[in-house]
Parts: structure tokens; C-alpha cells; sequence
């Protein structure tokens, strides 16, 4: 068997490890971004993902336009559940205006508390 072939199976179980760890926290939001959000709207917990107990962290991209518009969300990581409430809840920010179009990164967590 062939080294890639062997491989394969440690990736993709480290992969899963990664992108179901949880994280204990409520549905809230942090930001490691140089722009200051002025208005957050906050992301909805699924109800399919709280039924199933599924909880955990969305990362996400956001390229937020110099008036502090936000142009478009790009996932990073995340239970697929979850993404889309955490994207359509970021896509409504508004950040504080800046010179230029930058991007911020975000990280939406859910738990089932």
C-alpha cells in the first residue's frame, strides 16, 4: 500500500476531531478583528443542531468594505448545522469605518446550555 493510502485515514479522523471538537459556551461571538463592530446581530441557534445537541465553533471571514459594510463571509470551520446562522448573523454587522476594505476574522459559538 502505497504511503498517501495509508495516510489517508489519520487526516481525515484528525479532520473530524477538529471540526466536531466542542466548545462550551452559549451562542455568542468573538472577534480577533483591527475594526471595532458597532452592531452585531446575534447568530440563532438551529433548532434541528439544539434537537441533536450539537454545539460548537463557526469560524469565519468576513471582507468588511471601508464604511464598515460587510461585503461577503467566507467559512473557515464549523458544523455545518451551524454555518449558516452564524453567516447570515455576521453578513448583518457593522464595523467602524476604515481607509480601506480589510478582513476581520470571527468565531461564532454554540452550546446547547
Amino acid at each position: 500500500m502505497n504511503t498517501l493510502m495509508r495516510r489517508a485515514p489519520v487526516a481525515l479522523f484528525v479532520a473530524l476531531i477538529l471540526f466536531f471538537a466542542p466548545v462550551h459556551s452559549g451562542a455568542q461571538d468573538s472577534t480577533d478583528v483591527a475594526r471595532k463592530v458597532l452592531i452585531k446581530t446575534p447568530a440563532v441557534y438551529p433548532t434541528l443542531a439544539q434537537s441533536m445537541n450539537i454545539h460548537g465553533v463557526v469560524k469565519l471571514e468576513a471582507r468588511v468594505l471601508p464604511n464598515g459594510t460587510v461585503k461577503s463571509v467566507d467559512v473557515k470551520g464549523g458544523h455545518p448545522l451551524l454555518t449558516q446562522s452564524a453567516v447570515t448573523a455576521v453578513g448583518h454587522w457593522k464595523f467602524e469605518p476604515a481607509s480601506h476594505e480589510t478582513k476581520e476574522q470571527v468565531e461564532i459559538k454554540f452550546d446547547s446550555q
